[in-house]
């Protein structure tokens, strides 16, 4: 029975290293928001609210680099579509930028501004 019990604590316990939990670079709970999007489409209408049918507040051209503040997942005609709430510099305000929502799927997520940058400037005009 005690050889039983020993070679089993042996097999189920593991090295220190294999225990290690490395944290990430950035703790994604700590930023004010969830990361860097670039717009892939020709154009986008940038809207108040994630409805297809609401106002449009302007509009965002390929290769435009947006700050994404929040996702909220939103039912249309019963397929569910993820939309972003985004922050994007804009000509058109007097603060010279703009927030509203696009859909996700419009968008290139990156982690940070660097990788999206990067992105964009690859990109095909």
């Amino acid at each position: 029975m005690a050889l039983l019990f020993t070679m089993f604590f042996f097999s189920c316990s593991r090295s220190p290293d294999a225990l290690t939990l490395i944290p990430p670079p950035t703790n994604p709970m700590e930023r004010e928001y969830i990361g860097y999007g670039v717009v892939d489409a020709s154009f986008v209408y940038i809207l108040e609210d994630p409805l297809q049918d609401n106002s449009s507040l302007g509009y965002l051209r390929r290769r435009s680099l947006v700050k994404i503040m929040e996702r909220q997942p939103v039912s249309i005609k019963g397929t569910v579509e993820s939309w972003v709430k985004v922050e994007a510099p804009y000509a058109g305000t007097p603060d010279g930028e703009i927030e509203g929502w696009l859909k996700e799927s419009s968008l290139t997520v990156y982690d940070n501004e660097d990788q999206a940058e990067t992105a964009a400037k690859a990109m095909t005009p």
